[in-house]
């Protein structure tokens, strides 16, 4: 039996209430103060994993801190939280350490966390990359879009997980736009996409504008609030949100309708897999980046396979190979935690044909 650990940490404290629910009752900073004091906790027994060649078990933990918090405390004693949740995961008998949400993002994106523990470590990104350009390429073909002429645009671009999505992308469509923050990053990452597949994309740093020419969005920054906004979207759009917590704003579900927005990574696990926690999934499917460590356990690769910010697309081909031997695959699409399925991608066609 392979085994791993993966560790998460509540976005809000909204998430605080589903474990200790009387402090749904309690003001937002007190209750940030309180779960600064708690120790990382073994929160549910993943069990049930079973591929044709190996089967594993695992572990959630947490580090309880919320996304705010996990941004804006210093680095070094965030780390030293994450760690400490690495630890009681090598105690439970965890051969490999998978990074959720936030914590990937702290310091240096998990080198030092694998440095201070004796397991290896991966933040999960490469697998998710392959599943959001996967979905993302199958969610436009539904809409009508044909990658090679879309307006494609990856928000994001200068991040680890946006990069390479932009460059992944860049094979395929020719008028692609690259979104940050920093003009001087994107250039870099235009060079580098230049270089490679021999594709000149465009540079923005006004995400509006990028947006309201956009038919394809891959979203995928390190915001702690969102960055989309449904006055932004032309009709018939297709978002693909890769971020937790999420770039694109509610408000897109309830005052959009002719615009599609799937969730990054969503993946079905093979076997009879309980989580043992809800974590807003249909059963038996997951995060592309908790999928990644599961599958390094199946696979028996205990090696830190992503880390740091610097991802490669060899990684994500791998990764996307070791995956389809294992028997993962995407798990359709979500939306704003509800299932979307052919005739609701109908209904947002003909609403899109109105406008």
């Amino acid at each position: 039996m392979e085994r791993f650990a993966f560790v998460i940490h509540p976005l809000d404290v909204r998430d605080v209430a589903r474990k200790f629910p009387f402090t749904r009752f309690l003001p937002a900073a007190l209750v940030e103060r309180a779960i600064k004091l708690l120790p990382p906790l073994k929160v549910a027994h993943i069990t049930g994993i079973r591929s044709p060649y190996a089967e594993a078990e695992g572990w959630f933990v947490s580090c309880p801190l919320t996304a705010r918090q996990i941004m804006s405390l210093p680095a070094a004693y965030v780390t030293e939280k994450i760690v400490r949740a690495g630890r009681l995961a090598e105690e439970l008998g965890a051969k490999i350490l998978g990074l959720g949400a936030f914590t990937k993002v702290v310091g240096d994106a998990g080198v030092s966390i694998a440095r201070r523990l004796r397991i290896p470590v991966t933040t999960g990104n490469s697998y998710t990359v392959a599943t959001a350009v996967e979905g993302t390429r199958e969610a436009a073909r539904l809409m009508g879009h044909d990658l090679a002429t879309a307006t494609v645009v990856v928000v994001g671009a200068t991040g680890a997980i946006g990069r390479v999505c932009a460059e992944l992308l860049a094979r395929e469509a020719r008028d692609l736009t690259l979104v940050g923050r920093d003009e001087g990053k994107l250039e870099l990452v235009a060079d580098r996409i230049l270089y490679r597949t021999g594709r000149a994309a465009k540079i923005t740093t006004d995400i509006v504008q990028a947006l309201r020419e956009a038919d394809v969005v891959i979203t995928v920054t390190s915001a702690v609030d969102t960055v989309i906004e449904p006055e932004y979207l032309k009709p018939g759009a297709v978002v693909c949100d890769v971020a937790r917590p999420r770039d694109v704003s509610r408000r897109v579900a309830v005052e959009r309708p002719d615009v599609l927005v799937i969730e990054g990574g969503v993946v079905a696990v093979p076997g009879d897999v309980d989580f043992h926690l809800d974590f807003g999934f249909p059963p038996k499917t997951a995060y592309a980046c908790m999928a990644e460590t599961m599958i390094l356990a199946l696979e028996r690769r205990y090696e830190s396979f992503t880390l740091g910010r610097e991802l490669s697309t060899e990684k994500v081909e791998e990764i996307a190979a070791l995956a389809k031997k294992h028997g993962f695959k995407l798990a359709g699409f979500r939306s704003f935690e509800r299932a979307l399925d052919a005739a609701a991608i109908e209904k947002i066609k003909a609403a899109a044909r109105r406008k």
